[in-house]
């Protein structure tokens, strides 16, 4: 089972469903993804769920069944995963298969001085943006990054309403990291709905699918990203993708993901970003205009083609 495959086969990759966005534009490479089911479902176990439109190479396995099947890697995506999980479903042969810890986040507790749980020098740690490899302390040798990938909406930006949109689970929980209190102080002047988990509980729009996504993104005149300490967001690129001029916060990746002024406004300065926003709700052809440098930014360095090439080749150079 340790037997390191050729550059020529297809890839058989074991992993939890951590993140279903992540999960679903990882499953456009040329692998095939094994997830673990349980019953009841919990925590990285729901099997593919029914929310995104996986292909056939997104495959449940019970989780009493894991033991018996035969993969070429094991990644893991969360501290759970890699202290835990792989002790409760992955023989002894399974664990010595070449392994990847893909780290979503920017650390949670000191910006600079958190370290990295896994501290395993035989695995190789992926971080998803050159912020959070920056800002991780981490100690093993083999540390790269792999910038996210999504793929192109051929749903139409026409930003006919006269608002922005904010696309947060649970941002109130959440507190300061997410930028609960800057999305308050920036709806007392500029109109802004809310989407994402959660939200619907203190007057926001709720989930929103991620196949309904981009026709409901493409409606508004600009997304807001409130923000303070996260990873770069998904639904951030797909808003780029869809050609939404974006507002940020200059911090983490998005400072170098926004060219100011360009591709939409990024500042540090909360009032700026406010008459920025109203400057957007005032002229629709601006940001129309900057919408297509979003979109031309997303295609260029976010695509799919590149985010999948990217994952097929990290597989094949720890495989051997």
């Amino acid at each position: 089972m340790t037997t390191a495959p050729s550059l020529s086969k297809r890839f058989s990759i074991f992993t939890w469903h951590i993140h279903g966005s992540y999960l679903y534009y990882l499953s456009q490479a040329a692998i095939d993804i094994f997830i673990p089911v349980s019953d009841p479902a919990r925590e990285g176990y729901y099997g593919r769920g029914e929310t995104f439109p996986f292909g056939d190479n997104v495959i449940e396995v019970p989780i009493g069944q894991v033991k018996e099947m035969r993969f070429d890697c094991v990644l893991f995506q969360s501290a759970r995963n890699f202290q835990t999980d792989q002790y409760e479903i992955l023989s002894d042969a399974q664990r010595a298969l070449p392994r990847v810890y893909l780290e979503h986040n920017a650390p949670s507790g000191h910006a600079v001085l958190s370290c990295h749980p896994m501290d395993d020098n035989n695995i190789t740690l992926v971080h998803v943006t050159h912020y959070n490899k920056l800002m991780w302390q981490q100690s093993v040798p083999d540390v790269r990054v792999i910038e996210h990938g999504v793929m192109e909406s051929a749903i139409e930006y026409n930003g006919e309403l006269d608002k922005g949109i904010v696309v947060i689970n649970h941002i109130r929980e959440r507190g300061r990291i997410t930028g609960w209190d800057i999305f308050e102080q920036v709806r007392e002047q500029v109109p802004l709905d809310l989407a994402g988990m959660g939200t619907e509980k203190y007057g926001g729009l709720g989930e929103v699918l991620h196949p309904q996504l981009p026709a409901f993104l493409s409606n508004y005149r600009f997304f807001f990203n409130p923000i303070r300490h996260t990873s770069l967001g998904l639904s951030f690129l797909e808003a780029m993708m869809g050609g939404l001029p974006v507002v940020a916060l200059a911090t983490t990746e998005y400072a170098c993901t926004i060219r100011h002024c360009y591709s939409g406004f990024v500042h540090t300065n909360i009032s700026v970003l406010i008459d920025n926003m109203l400057h957007l709700l005032e002229n629709r052809d601006l940001a129309r205009l900057m919408g297509k440098h979003a979109k031309q930014t997303a295609l260029n360095k976010f695509n799919i083609t590149r985010f999948a090439r990217d994952w097929e080749t990290l597989f094949r150079s720890v495989a051997n």
